[in-house]
């Protein structure tokens, strides 16, 4: 099994291509929970994400021939920068196979890296099937983004500058896809501060360990739906199931409203930008999942901040929605001059905002002298929002909230 040594030996091969990363006290997020929470900036890293670290102490241990040869991996995105980037700077060529529908961002990025990309299968298990054919026929080395002790050490090198920047961690908050990144930082943390408990987060999309657990054996999905691409794994993996077991205290999860809310939170607050995975951490801590005392020293691992633009647009607009500041409703008014004049001005008077309108008098669901309007409201909370239903509705009008 993984041994801290192993994580203590990855840190010189590691910090030759990888930063230390910031860990950034929030007043925002210790006032909000109580606790004094400390931030791992991991978003910060080369590539944007912890994924440099496994790939970089992978790549740093293979022979001569294995070089030769070339790599191949599997990725979701971040592990393919990761290794795109370590194996550049190595003189290796890798070919990294990417699900279909990756982020168009992370695509370019991995071949910006100088990897050669391939698009294959609806998720990463598809992509991974397609990367063992070519490992096989093209005698590449394939890389696990999470199932091997190198690269769980690698990601355990974030362990190490957590317990040595912050001593006095009682709890570390990790996310988890296949539990490369959380088995490396338990046994990391666990090494040097034993009393200290490392939480693991996963989407409930894509909750394989939390199931595993229960269960007492690895458990497969049959898929995985989650906005957090960065940890849409259907399985955990095998090597990587044995560590969590043993030095992992607790599992949770969190919905997907709850990581966009995370994200907006943390893009307002901090000023800080991470992707879906990157968010679970803090999700997990602001919708109180896991048990702790006020006071507790916490650390979320914001692990990644690949984050593709159309993908940001959408989960902020859900953020928006689950804090209460964004609302879509749709009435029908009477198609006389006036009626829509008389329904802005109840809106205005709730001190609501428009950003638009969309009028609409040939629905077949509509009386003919009816007229249906969809309109897309800036609001201040929910306390708010249902101040402005109520008002509408005391003036005649049937809402539906669309969002």
């Amino acid at each position: 099994m993984l041994d801290v040594a192993d994580v203590l030996a990855a840190r010189q091969r590691v910090s030759e291509v990888a930063r230390h990363t910031p860990l950034d006290y929030s007043h925002t997020f210790s006032a909000r929970t109580g606790a004094e929470v400390y931030l791992k900036l991991e978003n910060l890293q080369r590539t944007g994400s912890f994924k440099i670290r496994g790939a970089a102490n992978r790549l740093a241990q293979l022979t001569d021939e294995e070089r030769e040869a070339g790599v191949v991996t599997a990725s979701a995105g971040n592990h393919a920068q990761g290794v795109a980037l370590a194996a550049s700077r190595l003189g290796i060529d890798s070919k990294i196979v990417m699900p279909e529908h990756a982020p168009i961002s992370k695509v370019n990025a991995t071949r910006d890296y100088g990897a050669e990309v391939i698009l294959h299968g609806p998720d990463y298990d598809a992509a991974q099937a397609k990367a063992h054919e070519l490992e096989e026929r093209e005698g590449r080395t394939y890389i696990h983004a999470f199932d091997d002790e190198a690269v769980m050490a690698g990601q355990g090198t974030i362990g190490l500058e957590i317990v040595e920047d912050c001593p006095e961690v009682d709890t570390v908050v990790v996310p988890i896809g296949g539990g490369g990144l959380i088995s490396g930082i338990a046994t990391a943390v666990k090494a040097h501060r034993p009393e200290a408990r490392v939480i693991g987060v996963q989407a409930e999309g894509a909750s394989s360990v939390a199931e595993s657990l229960q269960k007492g054996e690895r458990v497969t999905r049959d898929q995985v739906d989650t906005i957090a691409d960065g940890i849409a794994v259907r399985t955990v993996g095998e090597q990587t199931f044995e560590v969590i077991q043993r030095r992992v205290d607790e599992v949770v999860t969190v919905s997907d409203s709850q990581i966009a809310t995370a994200l907006v939170e943390l893009l307002e607050r901090s000023k800080t930008l991470v992707e879906g995975a990157g968010a679970v951490a803090l999700a997990a801590l602001l919708e109180d999942t896991f048990d702790y005392e006020e006071g507790e020293v916490i650390v979320p691992a914001l692990c990644g901040g690949n984050i593709d633009l159309n993908v940001l647009t959408t989960v902020i607009m859900r953020g928006l929605v689950e804090d209460g500041r964004y609302l879509k409703i749709r009435t029908v008014l009477k198609d006389r001059p006036g009626a829509l004049r008389e329904l802005i001005d109840v809106i205005a008077d709730a001190k609501a905002n428009i950003y638009g309108i969309q009028h609409d008098r040939t629905s077949r669901d509509l009386a003919m002298n009816d007229a249906e309007v969809e309109l897309d409201l800036e609001t201040r909370g929910h306390e708010h929002v249902a101040k402005l239903i109520e008002a509408l509705e005391a003036h005649g009008y049937e809402v539906d909230i669309l969002a």
